[in-house]
């Protein structure tokens, strides 16, 4: 197909109607943060219905029962672009695979197509294929797995019976001692040397027995050792080579993935990431949204305007993901790639760089000669940041002057509340060791995104880092670290429910990652720019702090009601 052909066929031009009253944003969306713009709200919107109405897959999204197959939900990206003639219009993608093709009528090609019959990912794919049924053959085979149990009961028999040798040694020299303690004073020096050279005798026969018995197993053994190494080498062999062949293939796969910019620098996934603390490409990387679209627009001169990137189906068991909500690209996989393809661009603002908490007040709750308790405002760090300097401690440092803060513990900067701040190492090191026991009380209110029916429970869903896109927390319940939240409905409306939630344990994003979980509350935190929808907050507050102070051992209890 000729260039000029795919373009018109991948792109979606606005029209009049559409673009009356538009104005067009003068910088590139900042792709790890960002509210649609209008046009690209339409283009999301225009996508959305199609998805809805017109798109034919066998692809199940989980969002009808009565689809068939594994469900498996997909994001999707859409891109304002403009042409040679100034026209706007927009092209779409989706991440990885869908219904297990790459290409679709409406959507970008991908970057590179592995999936392409008799390309070289296939076959080289069907050779490290077929290596693996030779490594499961061979490891499953009979004969290999009845030299391996008579291997293990041999070795289990062969203990058994070395060990009931050397008690019966032992307890024979034993025997000896007491003959030779109990025949002494009574016999002659000729008769004591003549039982003495019988024991030794005794002794030297003893331990011949159990010289010989030890050879004698490990012959046996050592042969059927022998029969099993021919098996497990030939595995290893084999598992060497499919590393080989799989290690060039994945090289080979990577160069495949070359990345243009602005300037037509081209950039392939190797090279990207070398410069990265991943040294290596992870699983997946280029076959995001973003960086198709990017790809598409520079190879066929697009000039690349806004961006959005939208979840569409039932959310993964891992994952947070909410049906047709929006979502930055992702900083694992993405952001590496995005910094070469944006190289050149006029990009919007980082907000995360912003201090948002500039103008808003850190409130003194307590104070004497060993704490000081406050009620942090929300968006103000715990301690200072890469970017932002501005936190809790710098503000105690400079409130304090001749004092040092010492922070006990923190609270996510989304978060406001209470937090107790040690001004003594003694005071520090008592307090804290009151939160590793988990003896602090703390009570957050949180309004959650929806009506809950519930009025209490107790959530437990383990969590660990999402390495791939952090700072999100994955629901992981092999390798993840367990997590109990209480929770109880304090008052409920049509569209949102406040709650008070009590932490037994304190992972990161627990409550955010436990209120909007489908297997939690299914209820996203009003406000929650990773979990939920970005408002102007987080709704959540650390209302309650109860602990012993470090000096008087008195209970203290600090409530400061959410101003929500």
């Amino acid at each position: 197909m000729k260039t000029k052909e795919l373009v018109v066929q991948k792109i979606r031009y606005f029209s009049k109607e559409e673009l009356r009253g538009m104005k067009t944003p003068p910088k590139f969306t900042f792709p790890f943060f960002y509210e649609p713009d209008e046009l690209t709200q339409i283009a999301v919107s225009d996508l959305q219905k199609y998805l809805e109405e017109e798109f034919d897959s066998n692809h199940n999204f989980g969002l009808d029962e009565s689809h068939q197959g594994l469900v498996i939900g997909k994001m999707f990206g859409v891109m304002v672009v403009e042409d040679d003639h100034k026209n706007l219009g927009y092209i779409s993608a989706f991440s990885g695979k869908l219904a297990d093709s790459n290409i679709h009528p409406k959507f970008v090609p991908p970057v590179f197509d592995m999936l392409t019959e008799n390309g070289f990912f296939k076959k080289g794919e069907a050779v490290v294929s077929e290596i693996n049924d030779r490594v499961t053959k061979l490891e499953n085979d009979e004969s290999f797995q009845y030299l391996k149990e008579k291997f293990n009961q041999l070795s289990l028999q062969s203990e058994t019976e070395i060990a009931a040798y050397k008690k019966v040694a032992k307890a024979n020299k034993a025997e000896r001692k007491r003959l030779r303690e109990e025949q002494k004073p009574i016999l002659s020096d000729l008769d004591y040397s003549e039982l003495e050279e019988d024991l030794i005798k005794q002794s030297y026969r003893d331990q011949h027995e159990l010289k010989l018995l030890i050879s004698n197993w490990k012959e046996r053994l050592a042969k059927l050792r022998l029969e099993i190494d021919e098996f497990e080498n030939e595995i290893e062999e084999l598992k060497s080579e499919r590393r080989e062949k799989s290690s060039a293939l994945q090289n080979k796969l990577f160069k495949q993935y070359s990345f243009l910019n602005k300037q037509g620098v081209s950039k392939d996934l190797g090279e990207i990431f070398s410069e990265t603390i991943f040294e290596k490409p992870p699983a997946a990387a280029g076959e995001c949204a973003a960086p198709k679209l990017l790809q598409f627009a520079f190879t066929h001169n697009l000039k690349p305007i806004s961006f959005a990137e939208f979840w569409w189906g039932t959310s993964p068991k891992s994952e947070i993901r909410q049906h047709k909500q929006f979502y930055p690209a992702c900083s694992g996989k993405c952001r590496p790639i995005l910094k070469h393809m944006l190289a050149g661009m006029e990009i919007d603002d980082n907000p995360l760089l912003k201090n948002l908490a500039e103008d808003k007040q850190l409130r003194i709750v307590y104070q004497d000669d060993e704490i000081i308790v406050v009620n942090k405002p929300a968006e103000l760090l715990s301690v200072p940041g890469i970017e932002v300097q501005d936190s809790v401690y710098t503000r105690l440092q400079d409130e304090l002057k001749t004092i040092e803060p010492l922070i006990v513990h923190r609270l996510d900067m989304s978060t406001s509340g209470l937090l107790v701040v040690a001004k003594t190492k003694e005071a520090h090191k008592f307090i804290q060791r009151q939160f590793l026991k988990r003896s602090v009380k703390k009570r957050y209110t949180a309004l959650l995104s929806k009506k809950i029916n519930q009025d209490e429970g107790e959530i437990h869903l383990p969590l660990r880092p999402n390495l791939l896109d952090r700072p999100r927390q994955l629901v992981d319940f092999e390798k993840g670290k367990k997590s109990v939240t209480k929770w109880k409905k304090i008052e409920s409306n049509d569209i949102s429910t406040r709650v008070h939630f009590w932490p037994v344990t304190g992972r990161t994003h627990q409550l955010r990652v436990h209120s909007a979980h489908p297997e939690g509350l299914n209820a996203p935190i009003l406000g929650d720019d990773l979990y939920g929808k970005v408002l102007d907050r987080l709704y959540l507050h650390a209302s309650y702090l109860e602990f012993i102070h470090p000096k008087t051992r008195e209970i203290l209890k600090f409530e400061v009601k959410e101003d929500f």
